[in-house]
């Protein structure tokens, strides 16, 4: 059956929420606790088991954690929620970012046993992920039914280190009410008190039940909501509030929900609150119905999420009109949507995932598709196939997906994540979301011959589902280098290439484009005669190389006089030295950065030739390179380390271990200091895992190539004793 339009849904009525937080913190057992209390399922799955409606990927269940974005619609009242997980895990940030463009809200999700940081370390960072890009957020608590976990101090904790500096703008909307102690001393949460409204939720039966309060009650929440409403208030934007509460009028309610709501959906007020699976075969888990309620009231709907366009210019997606088109959510404009996510059905072929930003999306529709990844730009028309919404495993059929709305599309063989969709006869581009640049290096080849011949395709089709991928042919060390963004983003890479698409891969150990130059001044001699019969093979030439300063390349002079080498063979030996400087002559790595000057030779009439003279040419250089000293230079990156402050000490010592020169230190933003240095990129083959263990995950860096320089003298001996000498 197909479903009409997603029951006539209007844009004002859709919500499209994504969950954030470490890994380990519970934003997949929330999907699914929201999900039984909006009564779109009728049970909990578990991630153990494959179970849960967003983390049901082979990889995911044999891995135990969320490895790749998912969406979870769900109803509550008139208004539809999309409901987007992502993964916590800093290699899959790339994930989050395309989470975070297609939802126009964000819930929080902070372990109260794990605290902020979570399992991996990550929670600040994934913090400051939101923050970047402007995203409401509201802050949710869970495993508040282990025994280590304290709300209030977990309050504190979330307003210092979330806060950005302010006490007022992270606050609880809602205080525990804990039941019994058990047999170990713990008293499990079993309702909370809603500051605001003053009153109770009980949960203990599995079903919410609303109560007035206790006296008991009464006196716990009195502080707290005085806290709140102080906080409401300051980020009220009618200015005569706070003056009237500081005289002691009361604040009716609807003034302070409705101030909450906007200063949520302005984001510059997170409110803190809890969830937790149902008790027993409950439908409602504790705060559940809270936070569908503050997400239909409080969070901004897609309206408010302005995006704009332009306009490409023929012929490439790269290239466009500079004035913007603003998007309108409004479903009779004209269409333009966004891949956010491409990923490879074994059934249906390519699946693009799609946030309807303007216009209406309908099955079978044509569709302009315009892509700006670099060196993959393209425009062309292609006809959709069906439109589905996302529901766990399955895929419901939909006739069509209206603005501000979130769905499927399949048959797009061309798409890529980040690629606009707009009508073929009205083309438009949206500026794609900042992909993370992929910094940890792998090379691979081939397990066999069968696997060479799928590698390319397969490579091909992992980063074209995944941006944050890219593929590397290098021509100097001749490797196939995988970049990705960690060890955990490589391994589920290689493992989809083998289970996806029947690719087995071997990894190497990543080498780095070495070059090699002369130390000092030296001379050669290039001697080619060879006689039998018929025409012979008759050159010999002189040279003498010096160095030059770095950057100036292969530089050649003829000094040669008397005609000792006839004009038409000194270009043949200028040849033959090019040839042999790319091939190296005291490693396998190309020759830089000398002069090479010919000074004199002999020819012959009959056997002298083109090919001679450069063979020859190629042996002096060869010989002069035996009689004198060689250095091997390496590449040298300019690496620049956004560090916290308290970890500035350790990385500062890791990168002098690594051979860096610092160049200085720079504040960078609140906590947080930026490093300058100069590394050798030998040393930064892994530096991606190791400085996010280092600093918990939360330190970044960016690196460019700088120049090539003298490598030290005992590894520079070592990489020739593992290198053969080129032979011509």
């Amino acid at each position: 059956m197909v479903v009409r339009a997603n029951g006539g849904i209007q844009p004002e009525h859709i919500r499209n929420v994504v969950l954030v937080g470490g890994s380990g913190s519970g934003k997949t057992t929330l999907v699914d606790a929201l999900a039984l209390a909006a009564g779109a399922v009728n049970r909990v799955g578990r991630v153990e088991d494959g179970t849960s409606l967003s983390d049901y990927d082979e990889i995911e269940h044999r891995r135990h954690r969320s490895v790749q974005l998912s969406v979870v619609p769900v109803r509550w009242g008139e208004v539809k929620i999309n409901l987007i997980d992502t993964p916590g895990y800093a290699d899959f940030v790339g994930e989050l970012r395309a989470g975070l463009r297609a939802a126009d809200a964000a819930l929080f999700v902070v372990s109260a046993a794990d605290g902020v940081e979570g399992v991996g370390g990550t929670g600040r960072a994934l913090w400051e992920e939101c923050a970047s890009v402007g995203m409401p957020r509201a802050i949710v608590l869970t495993h508040l039914d282990t025994a280590r976990a304290d709300f209030e101090e977990m309050r504190r904790t979330c307003q210092a280190l979330l806060g950005g500096g302010a006490t007022e703008n992270v606050l609880a909307l809602h205080l525990p009410v804990y039941g019994p102690a058990a047999a170990d001393g713990h008293r499990p949460a079993t309702g909370l008190v809603e500051l605001l409204e003053q009153r109770v939720a009980d949960y203990s039966s599995g079903e919410q039940l609303r109560t007035e309060p206790g006296s008991e009650d009464r006196a716990l929440i009195e502080q707290a909501r005085d806290r709140l409403i102080e906080g409401i208030i300051a980020e009220s934007e009618d200015e005569t509030l706070m003056d009237r509460y500081l005289d002691g009028e009361p604040i009716e309610l609807p003034t302070l929900v409705a101030d909450l709501e906007r200063a949520v959906a302005r984001g510059s007020f997170h409110p803190v609150l809890f969830a937790a699976p149902a008790i027993g075969d409950g439908r409602h888990g504790l705060g559940t119905i809270e936070l569908l309620e503050l997400i239909t009231a409080g969070f901004p709907t897609p309206a408010e999420h302005t995006v704009s366009a332009v306009r490409p210019a023929n012929g490439s997606g790269a290239s466009r009109d500079s004035a913007p088109v603003a998007l309108r959510c409004d479903p009779a404009a004209e269409l333009a949507a966004e891949v956010v996510r491409t990923s490879s059905d074994p059934y249906v072929g390519r699946v693009s995932l799609v946030r309807v930003f303007s216009g209406t999306l309908h099955a079978d529709d044509t569709v302009h598709i315009c892509g700006h990844s670099p060196g993959a730009e393209h425009d062309e028309d292609e006809r959709i196939g069906g439109v589905t919404a996302p529901f766990g495993r399955e895929q419901r059929p939909l006739s069509e997906a209206v603005a501000g709305d979130i769905a499927y599309v399949t048959k797009l063989g061309h798409a890529r994540t980040g690629d606009t969709l707009s009508g073929a006869d009205s083309p438009l581009l949206i500026e794609p979301w900042q992909m993370p640049e992929p910094l940890l290096p792998t090379a691979i080849r081939a397990h066999s011959k069968a696997d060479e011949d799928k590698l390319p395709q397969g490579l091909a089709r992992l980063v074209a589902e995944d941006p944050a991928l890219r593929v590397e042919n290098n021509e100097r060390t001749h490797q196939l280098v995988l970049w990705c963004l960690g060890e955990a983003q490589r391994d589920v890479a290689l493992e989809r290439l083998h289970s996806r698409f029947g690719v087995d891969v071997d990894i190497e150990e990543t080498r780095v484009a070495l070059r090699e130059t002369f130390a000092g001044k030296a001379g050669g001699r290039g001697r080619h005669v060879k006689q039998s019969g018929g025409h012979g093979q008759y050159a010999v030439c002189e040279i003498e190389v010096e160095p030059l300063p770095t950057g100036s390349g292969i530089e050649f002079v003829d000094k040669v006089v008397g005609g000792a080498v006839p004009r038409q063979f000194v270009n043949s030996v200028e040849k033959g030295v090019r040839a042999q400087a790319e091939r190296g002559v005291a490693t396998d790595n190309p020759l830089v950065d000398v002069r090479v000057t010919l000074l004199d030779g002999k020819a012959h009439s009959v056997d002298s030739s083109d090919a001679a003279f450069q063979t020859a040419g190629a042996l002096a250089l060869r010989d002069a390179a035996s009689g004198t000293d060689m250095a091997l230079l390496e590449p040298v990156a300019l690496v620049q380390v956004r560090v916290p402050d308290g970890h500035l000490g350790a990385a500062l010592t890791d990168l002098s271990v690594r051979r860096a020169r610092i160049l200085g230190t720079e504040q960078a933003d609140r906590g947080r200091t930026l490093i300058h240095a100069q590394v050798p990129e030998a040393e930064l083959t892994h530096y991606a895992t190791e400085l996010r263990s280092l600093t918990h995950g939360i330190a970044q860096f960016t690196r460019e190539y700088l120049r090539h320089d003298p490598m030290p003298a005992q590894r520079a001996d070592r990489v020739r004793d593992r290198s053969p000498v080129t032979r011509g």
